[in-house]
């Protein structure tokens, strides 16, 4: 799910059980922590700038490769008014360089770099699709069984979430599940997983329609730190960017995106008119 049904209440979203939408084999059975785990610890954001974003990006991916920095949007008529595609922006203006607009059929979401081709996710079409990240021309497609949501990579596997509380484990030569990892907190399996990053051997993750940021143990599933970013909007309150319209409805915290050159962490929200430049200790 990656918009907001009316009715439906953040409270119902956080406890309803992650259920897995993929046909599991006795091989495929999810990784998960078992016993007792102590609480996430808290993480740190520290904001060094604050730059534009365009408030009409309705953000379901974002990454920095080679120092660039792209991001990939979701929309569909029977959905939203907003429009999907995959393209790179300058990360100081917020303007959109090149872009690839996906066909109205398609929902856009989560997109990562592996072996220099880029993989973008479409929700609820069991389908993904391939770019050169230099033209953003498609090069191909690969199957998903699940919705997709977040995606991001270990240099060796896709990692993808649909919103559950299971992460799948992708081969990239042939989108064939190495495994299933499925995450928990000290309260039991966490679920609506959406936006990834890989950041020096962990795994961040927006948890949809919250505040949090959450690092996962990948060798075991637990959520080891949380970050609360609820202050961040009274923080940088704004005429343009205030909680009255921001992180509510469908404009909720989303996206993560590090560059592993500078050791920053570049994180916003769909439809936000700002992109935070931060550190996470």
């Amino acid at each position: 799910m990656k918009y907001l049904i009316p009715g439906i209440l953040l409270l119902a979203a956080t406890t309803i059980a992650g259920c897995n939408n993929m046909e599991q084999s006795a091989t495929q059975t999810p990784v998960t922590t078992a016993g007792t785990i102590p609480a996430p610890a808290p993480l740190r954001i520290n904001i060094l700038n604050v730059y534009p974003h365009d408030n009409e990006s309705y953000t379901q991916g974002l990454l920095v490769y080679k120092g660039q920095l792209y991001e990939s949007t979701g929309g569909q008529a029977e959905s939203n008014k907003w429009k999907s595609w995959v393209g790179k922006t300058d990360l100081k203006t917020g303007k959109h360089l090149s872009r690839a607009m996906l066909d109205k059929a398609y929902f856009g979401e989560g997109v990562t770099i592996l072996g220099d081709k880029l993989y973008q996710l479409t929700w609820t079409s069991n389908i993904g699709f391939i770019y050169d990240p230099v033209t953003l021309r498609r090069t191909g497609e690969f199957p998903l069984k699940t919705e997709g949501w977040g995606i991001t990579n270990d240099s060796t596997s896709l990692i993808v979430s649909d919103g559950t509380s299971n992460l799948y484990y992708l081969n990239p030569a042939d989108f064939s599940t190495r495994k299933i990892l499925g995450v928990s907190d000290n309260n039991g399996p966490v679920n609506n997983l959406n936006e990834l990053e890989f950041i020096n051997g962990y795994i961040y993750a927006n948890r949809w329609q919250t505040n949090y940021i959450l690092k996962i143990d990948p060798s075991n599933g637990q959520v080891v730190g949380m970050a609360d970013l609820s202050n961040l909007l009274k923080q940088y309150n704004r005429p343009d960017f205030n909680e009255n319209i921001y992180n509510n409805g469908d404009a909720v915290l989303n996206g993560i995106a590090y560059d592993p050159d500078t050791k920053k962490v570049y994180i916003t929200g769909k439809l936000w008119p700002v992109m935070f430049e931060t550190t996470i200790e």
